[in-house]
């Protein structure tokens, strides 16, 4: 398969990069498949995802069906004779997609399953404290995230490294491993493993937005790995009362003080003017940077200038 044809499905901006290391390499993407335009912005303005954006750029058909099993679009999917599917950050697809290229459909998930199988795997690991991360490269099949393992590369994580952070690094493994997937599916020099089944997998869940209130009786290393895998989207956030009213507000970042306090958990310390800390169960986390509800992110320090009555601000735990 000299000119090994690939369809390429994707929607964000994380899918952007790996299509084109694959242009880039030479590779014969004859179309991209990605979600419909989608109203955004205070206008609600109709916008393109990331990759049609990209696709459009490079002259790649472009297809954006509502419903993955209609018959006009598996049609047209059909006609299109690709050898290979290649699906980075896209919707489940229905076994009529998948099944239909005879190379298989090869999906880029940003975890070393089988652990961190599910929507949020960048999030859960961090969240997790884990040190160590990864990219698989695996054929899609029946379950989500369970098809046999083609290849795999491990990176670490760094203490301090947001879950943002982290995955724009897994971007550039993944491109890499992407490419080398393809090759060897195109040279046959790959053979496919199951994934090993066993108790306590580690799961990555949708985040919901109950999960991602911070609970301050917690430990402070638990709540610091909670905002870290949050940020910057869609945030670890709490709420705070001056006595009249009730402020919603996201953390970006924050460090840990471990130590004995004797301050109960939700606690407010600061000076008005260069720190806010709030206890937990076994310290104080240290915000530094923060988005009161309506307004933009900020250092702590901007945030301190800018609001009046910090002393009378308290938790809503």
């Amino acid at each position: 398969m000299d000119n090994l044809k690939i369809i390429y499905m994707g929607t964000p901006s994380f899918a952007v990069e790996p299509l084109k290391r694959l242009l880039d390499s030479g590779y014969n993407v004859v179309g991209v498949v990605t979600a419909t335009d989608k109203p955004a912005g205070r206008g609600r303005e109709m916008k393109a995802s990331e990759i049609k954006q990209f696709a459009l750029k490079k002259s790649l058909p472009v297809l954006q069906p509502e419903k993955l099993r209609d018959e006009q679009f598996v049609n047209i999917l059909k006609s299109f004779n690709a050898d290979i599917f290649i699906v980075v950050a896209f919707r489940m697809l229905p076994e009529i997609v998948w099944n239909m290229p005879p190379l298989g459909t090869v999906n880029l998930h940003v975890s070393l399953l089988p652990d961190y199988r599910g929507a949020a795997p960048v999030n859960h690991a961090v969240i997790n404290g884990e040190t160590e991360t990864g990219v698989t490269t695996f054929r899609i099949s029946h379950e989500i995230d369970t098809g046999e393992i083609l290849l795999q590369k491990k990176i670490e994580i760094t203490d301090n490294e947001t879950a943002g952070e982290l995955l724009d690094r897994l971007m550039v493994t993944g491109s890499e491993l992407l490419l080398e997937t393809v090759q060897g599916l195109k040279t046959n020099s790959i053979k496919s493993k199951p994934q090993i089944e066993r108790e306590n997998l580690k799961l990555a869940p949708k985040l919901s937005r109950e999960f991602c209130r911070i609970k301050w009786t917690d430990s402070v290393e638990n709540i610091r790995n909670l905002i870290r895998g949050l940020s910057p989207y869609p945030c670890a956030w709490s709420e705070f009362n001056n006595g009249t009213e009730t402020f919603q507000f996201k953390i970006y970042r924050a460090s840990c003080e471990k130590k004995n306090i004797s301050n109960l958990s939700g606690k407010i310390v600061s000076d008005g003017k260069s720190f806010l800390k709030i206890a937990c169960r076994d310290g104080y986390l240290n915000i530094e940077e923060l988005q009161l509800q309506g307004k933009k992110n900020m250092p702590v320090k901007s945030f301190l200038a800018g609001f009046r009555g910090v002393e009378k601000l308290k938790i809503i735990i």
